[in-house]
């Protein structure tokens, strides 16, 4: 048997393929460090973000393409980094990522918190802005209605912090059920306040809840901030379908990358018997995925355990992180962010 060296197992490296860059973990810069002794190899690869969706396929064919050299041990350890494009216009925070609707009652908030929640258990810093002014929801789901937001001393909102995630909200700058009457001018200079004015420190992705429709904080988001690309959120009917195709035009018209399309409340699954029933019908947002020609991120079942839990302060991947629709909202997660990565390496300079 040959002996193991480190430029044979860089070569070998060199033929494994990132399944959604699709480039080879050599030239993507992926392999942070070999060390060969003897017949045992020691790999570390830094991934694109440790929400990987794919990382168990890059683990067995990092395997499987050294095994013809004759390792008997292979001890391989995986790190991420999240990558950037260029430096951003927010100090500190790498990818600012929109999620919209094109109407309300589809269940966006309770989607995001969770992706929130979901993208940090998964080893990400990750921030949530509430930027649905007239009709915050994300204090009450962060249970912490009743926080106020202070500033520090180089007089900076200092964001609120639970599960692990800095958030912001409308709801903790004003009285308990005072309405805002305001016009565009005043929406757009809160949401660059909340951008721009804000110690939102280091982080790898900045969610921003958007309320619901095509309007001014969708316009004044886009022309505040370097958005990396945008996620929709629908039910499967067909009145969610047209505004969701709106809120993809709209989209489009800013500029602003579409990372892909979510079909909430897709199905009920009866606690008792287990019996599905598709409520709202079944498939629409994949389909209409497909005929917008953007990614389709998965399906979240209706169930009354993600309201009870968002109602009560405590998002259901926090709470009941083994839940099926906390495995779920889990999975939309990680292809959320092998999404991100795509776009990213997309704009970064061919290495």
């Amino acid at each position: 048997m040959s002996q193991l060296s480190q430029s044979a197992v860089m070569a070998a490296l060199s033929k494994v393929m990132d399944p959604e860059l699709h480039q080879d973990l050599v030239s993507l810069g992926m392999v942070k460090s070999v060390a060969v002794q003897g017949q045992a190899v020691a790999i570390e690869i830094t991934l694109t973000t440790p929400a990987c969706p794919l990382r168990a396929t890059i683990e067995a064919e990092v395997r499987s393409a050294l095994e013809p050299l004759g390792a008997d041990r292979i001890d391989l350890r995986f790190g991420a980094n999240v990558r950037q494009a260029a430096k951003s216009d927010l100090p500190g925070v790498k990818h600012v990522v929109a999620v919209g609707s094109g109407k309300g009652g589809v269940g966006k908030s309770a989607v995001s918190a969770n992706l929130a929640i979901a993208l940090s258990a998964l080893g990400a810093s990750v921030g949530l802005l509430d930027a649905d002014i007239y009709g915050p929801s994300i204090a009450q789901m962060m249970g912490l209605p009743e926080a106020k937001i202070v500033a520090n001393a180089e007089r900076k909102m200092v964001p609120l912090e639970r599960f692990g995630i800095r958030f912001l909200s409308m709801a903790n700058l004003v009285p308990p059920g005072q309405a805002l009457v305001w016009r565009g001018p005043m929406l757009h200079t809160a949401v660059r306040q909340f951008l721009n004015d804000a110690a939102w420190g280091e982080l790898d992705y900045l969610l921003v809840d958007l309320p619901p429709g095509t309007g001014d904080v969708q316009l004044s988001l886009s022309q505040a901030t370097e958005v990396r690309g945008a996620v929709v959120v629908t039910t499967p009917q067909d009145v969610a379908l047209i505004d969701a195709a709106r809120a993809v035009d709209m989209f489009h018209k800013s500029h602003v990358p579409l990372l892909g399309m979510v079909e909430n409340m897709s199905y009920f699954l009866a606690p008792d018997t287990g019996r599905r029933y598709e409520i709202f019908g079944h498939g629409g947002g994949r389909a209409e995925a497909e005929r917008l020609k953007i990614f389709f991120l998965g399906e979240i079942p209706l169930d009354p355990a993600l309201r009870e839990s968002g109602d009560g302060g405590e998002p259901l991947v926090w709470s009941q992180p083994e839940h099926p629709t906390a495995r779920a909202l889990r999975e939309v997660a990680r292809a959320l962010a092998g999404r991100i990565s795509v776009e990213t390496m997309h704009l970064l300079p061919m290495v």
